[in-house]
């Protein structure tokens, strides 16, 4: 096993629990393959292993650089994009009319695992396809070939341009505007704020898809257009004309993400910025949440990324790394020093680890499939598709990320001392996921968007179709009795899930619409305590079924634990389904009744923290 991915686990996933291979008998996969998909992880891993994770913390060290103007990456940072823009992995999942392979959504992301927590370097090339996404999908034919193309192929960079100083995330407060020119362009003024790869000497060039308002045009998000800003104008032939009218005034000094150039921005100083607009005027919210929604599933996998290295290095310290006596030598001080892996603490937070990155991994292929299954489908399946992909995307944003980082505070805990300072990476694996739930919309704004605009779309129609494939689930591995005890928990869980969601449309009913919004994040936190709970529940029913076949095989019986455990000893598949039964176990035990707590708090409609009065905030 790698320091980055459980391979095993990941294939798993893919293949025995999400049934990925489903996909080769729609129409629009037809022409893909298992063995395709195999090599282009593989590659990932490869490089990944090679190459991007030896240099995680060169680009820490070095950091980006504001110098006269123009923006310097790690020096690492060019030899890593050349080599994976030349791989062809920043493209798997774009369309081959664009130039890429068009693979499926979950396998792109499943590649994109491997270096995701080097996101200080991926945000650059991630930024560029994002933008050049946005160009494919709502961009003219000129615009296309004018910019696209090159960005797709890794010349030029791309990124996201929103925040504003006065605005943040009340994004229908921006101030930038768009003036038009008798050509059909447009002039853009105004500043913006944490520009993620705003600059960088990584591209020739760089088209900024920015966030204006045309003059006229009314106030709030519907009167938002969208503009693509290149850094330098494109002259007819292709080539590169003069420096447009964008100013980088700084980059932030951060946390985490160091070699990422954070950058306030200027646009218009010499009331000579060059825009184009992008799509129809007042779609700007529309057509930048397309970029959002990627962005979010990609701070999920972000989240779920980080956890994977940083879980994978703990449990590697805590095998190697000798310190005191086994338990039941404690007080013998001749007593052989063990590895710390046999102390039952460091196995409790290993195992919270697991059980969290295993079920973060479903949680995020999950909904990249449901996007894939909705490409290859037509009618009311496409639809139920996307709209569980629509309930579960703030989820796979907000929880993975939170969790995530609860997983990275663990490794360094595991390490001790040691985790503490920087000769481990641990404290940069904590240190750079932090901004994952703030970014792309803050965690609480995800809460806000689960409880005020995706659990009542359609009607609750995609809420009511994501319990039915719960209840599936369920039904499936019910009369199977080594799982009926944790099965009666999961299915608590659920129906509570359920009421949660009966009670918030009372809730509505009654004008009590301040209980959903002000325990939004509770709730957002409850269904993603659930959701695990049913994916790993749902691993280990597999697990069980595929422990049993290899049971029969080695003729041991499968009830017998003692004799199960050994044959685990000698045999990886039994190893590795033993211990998703152990995984699923223990979150079931132990983390899923918290959403017992959350659903008690929020059901008891206090609201202190909108009665508190200001001045009991007091500083003195």
């Amino acid at each position: 096993m790698g320091l980055i991915v459980d391979r095993r686990d990941q294939e798993f996933v893919l293949y025995e629990m999400l049934g990925l291979q489903e996909l080769f008998a729609t129409a629009r996969f037809s022409d893909y393959s298992k063995d395709m998909f195999d090599m282009a992880i593989d590659l990932s891993k490869r490089i990944s292993e090679e190459e991007v994770l030896p240099r995680y913390m060169e680009g820490d060290r070095e950091g980006a650089k504001l110098v006269n103007g123009d923006v310097k990456v790690p020096r690492c940072y060019h030899y890593l994009h050349k080599i994976m823009n030349d791989s062809g992995l920043f493209t798997m999942a774009v369309s081959p009319e664009a130039g890429g392979q068009g693979f499926p959504y979950v396998i792109d992301l499943a590649a994109r695992e491997y270096y995701v927590f080097n996101m200080g370097f991926m945000l650059y090339p991630e930024a560029a396809v994002g933008a050049a996404h946005l160009i494919e999908v709502y961009g003219t034919e000129e615009q296309k070939k004018k910019y696209m193309y090159k960005m797709y192929e890794g010349k030029w960079g791309g990124t996201m341009v929103l925040t504003e100083p006065e605005a943040g995330s009340d994004v229908g407060n921006l101030k930038t505007k768009a003036i038009p020119q008798p050509d059909g362009t447009y002039k853009i003024v105004g500043s913006k704020i944490f520009i993620s790869g705003g600059d960088s000497d990584l591209f020739e060039n760089i088209v900024h898809p920015v966030l204006a308002r045309i003059e006229g045009d009314p106030a709030g998000t519907s009167g938002i257009s969208i503009f693509l800003v290149p850094k330098y104008l494109v002259n007819d032939d292709g080539t590169l004309g003069r420096k447009n009218d964008v100013t980088i005034t700084g980059i932030e000094h951060k946390m985490g993400l160091k070699g990422s150039a954070t950058c306030s921005m200027s646009f218009g100083d010499n009331g000579d910025c060059y825009a184009e607009l992008l799509g129809q005027p007042r779609q700007g919210m529309k057509i930048m949440f397309q970029m959002m929604n990627e962005a979010r599933l990609g701070m999920g996998l972000q989240g779920l990324g980080t956890a994977s290295i940083a879980y994978l290095h703990a449990l590697n310290y805590a095998k190697e790394r000798k310190q005191g006596a086994d338990l039941f030598n404690m007080q013998n001080p001749e007593a052989p020093r063990v590895s710390i892996i046999n102390h039952p603490d460091v196995r409790r937070m290993l195992l919270w680890m697991k059980s969290h990155v295993e079920g973060m991994r479903a949680l995020v292929y999950l909904c990249a499939l449901a996007i894939d299954r909705k490409e290859a489908s037509e009618g009311e399946e496409a639809e139920k598709w996307h709209g569980i992909m629509e309930l579960l995307v703030p989820i796979t944003k907000a929880y993975c990320t939170d969790m995530g980082f609860r997983v990275t505070e663990l490794a360094i805990q595991i390490y001790g001392g040691y985790g503490y300072c920087q000769d481990y990476p641990v404290e940069q694996f904590m240190r750079d996921l932090k901004i994952a739930s703030i970014y792309e919309g803050t965690n609480g704004i995800q809460a806000l968007d689960l409880v005020g605009r995706k659990m009542s779309q359609k009607k609750g129609v995609n809420f009511i179709n994501f319990l039915g494939e719960i209840n599936r689930t369920l039904a499936r591995y019910k009369d199977n009795p080594r799982l009926a005890d944790i099965s009666k928990d999961v299915q608590d869980a659920v129906n509570l899930l359920a009421d949660m969601g009966m009670f918030f449309v009372q809730c509505g009913k009654e004008g009590k619409f301040l209980i959903p919004v002000s325990n939004a994040y509770s709730f957002l936190n409850l269904m993603g305590t659930v959701t695990l709970g049913w994916l790993l529940f749902w691993q280990s029913g597999i697990a069980y079924e595929k422990l049993d076949e290899i049971c029969k095989q080695n003729n041991v019986d499968g009830n017998d634990k003692k004799a199960v455990a050994q044959l685990a000893k000698d045999h990886n598949d039994a190893a590795f389904y033993s211990g998703k039964i152990h995984s699923a176990r223990y979150y079931i035990t132990h983390v899923l009744p918290h959403a017992q707590s959350y659903a008690k708090a929020i059901k008891s409609q206090n609201l202190s923290m909108l009665d508190i009065p200001d001045e009991s905030f007091s500083i003195e």
